[in-house]
């Protein structure tokens, strides 16, 4: 890799090239500024960075010791001890959240979030613009209605779909006196009036309607908009006597455009990629060719979308999904920068700088409140919040922005942010925007946090266990203890199986029942449907209520999950098997063509969407399973050569894909083999630490090719 110095810096000659040739350029300040900025950071806080990382390694052999001595768990002596080490916090004195200029998608609106590698600018664009769907086309093209769908179209589910969606308008926008179903004519001008074969009939609440457009009529329930699609032209809408041919729905309000755990960059050309689609997005000018039907077409942003309002003003709304950006945690280091000494320097603070450097360029196309939003995950405790705002607050100094323009999004993922999720937000009081529930990294992080206790129950049972239910109460009864409505949100995880519309919709209804103000969709179909939701849950009625519940029990919170009994040798066999066909599936995407994030195929031949946070629990329930005796080392070897020929006939469709079996020594072979074997001794049970050395190894080995 070549190298450009800058301030006793080495900076990759790619990243150096995009920062002054792509980003700098607009950004209303002059290169100088930038490269001072960037070193500066890394100067004051790249020697804090590692010691928080020291901090952690010293926590979990404190953890390692005590399980030891301690198998079984009283939870006062355990609460006292964590108190002791500077696990736990003490308990703080009642405080709100301050945080000011939050766009309405955050402090008021309750809506789904999608989570995408913003590395793929066609993902990236399809949800920005996930802001807007077709309800039918999501009932339609899916198994929402109970049903696989059809090849071409089928009358008879249409009218499956209108009846639905006819039912779900009845509930969220009735009318006096009359269904949706006898409307022969909608007139929208400065109320809205529906002709039936009975007379003219209103809303029940005429404050619902909001204004009007050609071929459009606006509504609002719940804070989301659905836009009544009129056109008796369109063959839908020729079959209807109002002529409805869909309804459009305000689906995925915000969107995180992730450059963490969703994406596989190991090297500056990667990171340069995922930087420059970030800036395409927040300056509104990425696009991407994108061939369909034998043709190309070009996608690009949305516009907003233009309505008279009841009152005959002029009203426009937002086409596009408010964008945040995911930075890498603390754990991350990359050689895209090196210091003095030639050592790779903290990646996140390197992604703090360029995405500082990016916010200047929103004029207002993606925040209106003139904020920039940053996802921090994997920050361990109340310090490491402390630490990533003090970074923030400089990153502003140094690059002339006005103070508290960049918020956090704080990722309750880990054991000890969970355990003091108070003290964490009240690190960041002024400038919070989002606590969010991991489920899935979470649990691989209490894996290994109690990896000395004892075995952990199986992965479908960890669910049950004491402290999920904890955790993810704990959640929403501390974001609503410190006043997070109105200021920020309260999340909830990812509905990982795509493919299983009909299943979300009568399970991810919980997520807003639980009283958070968005979860996370895998898709723009699927943040329609999850919308859906959000009608059927008033959030701000059911965060009032939950305001007067009994808080989770910390005692449940801090519970190890370890098995009562042993399972049996089929069900160990059964857990083992599904454990490394998972790691397998998604490691040698990840190593081979640099996916990230994708859909696998789960030992049941079910597509579910992977990422390093699944790929961090699968790792680290078979490594506390080994150091536990239930299965060992030989007997992984072999189930790993075995689901290898399983993942082989997975992926056989695949022109590219090239099989691990029968030599069994390829490099993703070998990562997975390395991230089961070497899982105790992985910080934290990180997987990235592994996956980028075999990834690396990979680029190089193809770069050899080519040449």
């Amino acid at each position: 890799m070549t190298y450009v110095s800058v301030n006793g810096y080495q900076v990759a000659q790619t990243l150096h090239r995009f920062i002054s040739e792509d980003a700098i350029p607009g950004s209303g300040i002059e290169s100088t500024q930038v490269w001072h900025a960037l070193t500066t950071l890394l100067t004051e806080y790249a020697g804090r960075n590692q010691d928080l990382l020291k901090h952690r390694d010293h926590l979990q052999a404190e953890l390692d010791n005590w399980h030891r001595v301690h198998p079984i768990v009283d939870p006062t002596a355990y609460q006292t001890f964590l108190r002791d080490i500077g696990y736990l916090t003490a308990e703080l004195e009642p405080f709100e959240v301050t945080t000011e200029n939050t766009d309405d998608e955050i402090a008021k609106l309750a809506g789904p979030q999608l989570v995408v590698p913003v590395s793929n600018a066609r993902y990236a664009l399809n949800a920005a613009n996930a802001r807007w769907g077709s309800l039918y086309d999501a009932l339609y093209g899916t198994d929402a209605l109970g049903s696989a769908p059809p090849k071409g179209y089928d009358p008879m589910r249409g009218a499956q779909v209108q009846e639905k969606a006819r039912q779900w308008l009845d509930s969220f926008v009735p009318l006096e006196r009359a269904s949706h179903a006898d409307v022969i004519a909608y007139h929208a001008g400065a109320t809205l009036m529906a002709d039936t074969a009975t007379g003219p009939v209103a809303l029940k609440e005429p404050a619902q309607y909001v204004g009007h457009r050609s071929g459009g009529v606006l509504l609002r329930h719940h804070g989301l908009h659905l836009e009544l699609v009129i056109d008796p032209k369109n063959p839908i809408g020729a079959a209807h006597p109002a002529g409805l041919a869909d309804i459009i729905v305000e689906a995925a309000s915000s969107a995180i455009m992730d450059m963490e755990d969703s994406v596989a960059a190991v090297d500056a050309d990667d990171k340069v990629g995922v930087y420059r689609n970030w800036l395409g997005l927040t300056r509104g000018d990425l696009t991407e060719a994108i061939t369909k039907g034998g043709q190309t077409v070009e996608r690009r942003l949305n516009p907003d979308r233009d309505y008279t309002a009841a009152d005959g003003s002029a009203l426009t709304l937002h086409g596009r999904s408010l964008m945040l950006a995911r930075n890498v945690g603390l754990h991350m280091y990359s050689d895209m920068v090196l210091d003095g000494e030639g050592s790779p320097v903290p990646e996140g603070l390197v992604d703090l700088i360029v995405t500082a450097l990016i916010a200047r360029h929103d004029g207002g196309a993606n925040s209106r409140a003139g904020s920039a939003y940053i996802v921090k995950p994997k920050l361990h405790g109340p310090d490491e919040v402390a630490f990533a705002v003090a970074t923030f607050a400089r990153a502003e100094s140094l690059l002339d922005l006005p103070q508290g323009t960049l918020k956090i999004g704080i990722m309750d993922e880990e054991r000890r942010t969970s355990a003091s999720l108070k003290a964490c937000i009240r690190a960041a009081a002024d400038r919070v925007f989002f606590i969010n529930t991991g489920f899935l990294d979470r649990t691989g992080d209490e894996i290994h946090s109690v990896m000395e206790a004892g075995p952990v129950v199986r992965k479908a049972d960890m669910k049950k266990a004491a402290w999920i239910t904890a955790y993810e109460n704990a959640n929403v009864d501390d974001g609503l203890i410190c006043g997070l409505p109105g200021h920020a949100q309260i999340g909830k995880g990812m509905w990982a199986a795509p493919d299983r519309m009909n299943d979300m919709l009568s399970q991810k209804i919980g997520h807003p029942q639980s009283g958070a103000s968005t979860a996370w969709v895998p898709s723009p179909t699927a943040a329609v449907l999850h919308a859906i939701h959000y009608h059927l849950t008033d959030v701000v009625a059911r965060q009032a209520e939950l305001r007067h519940r009994e808080p989770a029990s910390q005692d449940d919170l801090l519970t190890p999950p370890v098995m009562a009994e042993r399972p049996s040798d089929t069900e160990i066999q059964e857990e083992l098997d599904n454990n490394l066909q998972g790691i397998l599936g998604y490691v040698v995407r990840w190593i081979d063509f640099g996916v990230g994030c994708s859909k696998v195929p789960d030992i049941h031949d079910i597509g579910l969407m992977e990422d390093r946070a699944t790929l961090r629990i699968s790792s680290q329930h078979v490594a506390n399973w080994l150091r536990h005796g239930l299965i060992t080392t030989d007997q992984v070897e072999a189930r790993l050569r075995h689901m290898a020929a399983v993942v082989d006939r997975q992926n056989a469709g695949d022109p590219a894909y090239v099989p691990m079996a029968p030599a069994f020594d390829g490099l993703a072979f070998r990562a997975a083999r390395d991230l089961v074997l070497e899982g105790r001794v992985q910080p934290n049970g990180y997987t990235e630490f592994v996956l980028h050395r075999y990834r690396k190894e990979a680029k190089a080995r193809s770069k050899q090719v080519a040449e």
